[in-house]
């Protein structure tokens, strides 16, 4: 019985030698920049809203990347390896970007002008990815009837709409705060 305990103690918690775990850790960074490049070349509105073919698409890509992250190596310790360095990298990033703001601007962008006293700005919104259907949606979200009630409408850098109307009152600030540090 202690010999089955111990081979199945082997087997669950096995993983790749230094050299294996090293090589996981360093095609696992490549795939998460690689990644981050192509969902930025996407356009923002792709991050904002998931259609059904964009969810197939995400199973997909995690499928053969998880394949090209560990290889041959279907171990826990593998699994365990790639999913640390996607942890710490993310982490590291999120710490640049609000210390940086051209590593912020790099990354995640910035917010984009796409409909402006009305107007839908066409080639903005085709840059992005934007219809004149997600703009509706966005203005219909906010109770609004009509494209002349805008004032300006947004495409933020998380793939949001804001819309502002003609009768509210703007307050720019110089940069996006995505969280509010109480100390």
């Amino acid at each position: 019985m202690d010999n089955l305990f111990g081979q199945w103690l082997a087997l669950v918690f096995s993983g790749p030698d230094l050299s294996g775990a090293l090589a996981i850790a360093a095609k696992t960074t490549l795939i998460y920049f690689f990644l981050i490049a192509g969902l930025r070349l996407l356009g923002k509105r792709e991050l904002g809203q998931m259609s059904v073919y964009d969810l197939v698409l995400v199973v997909v890509i995690s499928n053969s990347v998880q394949n090209a992250m560990v290889g041959q190596d279907v171990s826990l310790g593998g699994g365990l390896v790639a999913a640390l360095v996607l942890l710490i990298i993310n982490r590291l990033l999120t710490w640049l970007m609000l210390r940086n703001r051209k590593i912020e601007h790099l990354i995640a962008g910035e917010p984009v002008l796409i409909v402006r006293e009305g107007h839908l700005l066409q080639k903005p919104m085709q840059k992005e990815g934007v219809t004149r259907e997600h703009v509706l949606a966005a203005m219909r979200e906010h109770g609004l009837r009509s494209l002349e009630e805008i004032q300006m409408g947004v495409l933020e850098p998380d793939g949001a709409i804001s819309i502002v109307s003609k009768e509210s009152h703007v307050h720019r600030t110089r940069r996006h705060f995505r969280e509010l540090r109480i100390t």
